[in-house]
């Protein structure tokens, strides 16, 4: 998947179901996206925080870009939708400290982002960047995830159940790798509002809900 920052709960537990997960940090970087933006909740509402991306465009990889240094109004609007939340003095410095990571390549300071949570509730995940991978960057879609899958020995690949529009299992299959789309259950936890905001990043969940709660979210999914 390429890099986004701090995404929401089905990202992770997509990084969460697999052995070794992926940074597709070689395709070209996506405006208006979610690479370098999400929402949180203030006052009730979704937020949104962008940190910027100096020079972005659709034109760019993903690899050659990097996020602005200029990082105070994001941690600003943070910590002041977080303040009185349940969990903010454990988290606020995770997220303060992924925010001003010194090294500001997109791929590095995502990364960061998804290894700093998981350590955060005592896992481990190996993440890797396909930049840093041998396969033909010419390929077809389907057939560059054939080559890295087969650049890690893996004989199963997991997608975003989005991908259902893209991929096909039979294709795989005939590849001699098995397919499967990741889909998120219906959850929700205390967000101290009448009405639960769904799709908030991961910051929302972190702030409002213990290690072992976010643990249990992790595994609220379904393989198709």
């Amino acid at each position: 998947m390429q890099p986004y920052l701090f995404p929401y709960l089905g990202y992770y537990q997509l990084v969460h179901s697999c052995d070794r997960f992926v940074l597709y940090d070689d395709v070209t970087f996506i405006k208006q996206g979610y690479i370098n933006r999400n929402s949180i909740l203030a006052n009730g509402r979704a937020l949104r925080f962008t940190l910027p991306v100096p020079g972005a465009s659709s034109n760019k990889r993903i690899g050659d870009l990097r996020f602005s240094e200029q990082t105070g109004k994001v941690i600003k609007t943070i910590q002041q939708a977080y303040s009185k939340a349940p969990f903010f003095d454990a988290v606020y410095p995770l997220v303060e400290r992924v925010i001003e990571y010194a090294n500001r390549d997109i791929a590095a300071l995502c990364g960061r982002g998804i290894s700093e949570v998981f350590e955060y509730l005592g896992l481990h995940k190996e993440i890797l960047r396909s930049s840093e991978l041998d396969y033909d960057r010419s390929a077809s879609a389907e057939h560059k995830i054939i080559q890295i899958c087969r650049a890690l020995g893996s004989r199963s690949y997991i997608n975003s159940i989005g991908g259902k529009k893209l991929y096909t299992k039979a294709f795989f299959a005939a590849q001699g790798c098995e397919l499967s789309f990741i889909q998120m259950k219906a959850v929700e936890y205390d967000q101290d509002t009448p009405d639960f905001v769904p799709n908030l990043s991961i910051i929302d969940v972190l702030m409002r809900c213990s290690k072992d709660e976010i643990r249990e979210l992790l595994n609220s999914y379904v393989l198709v």
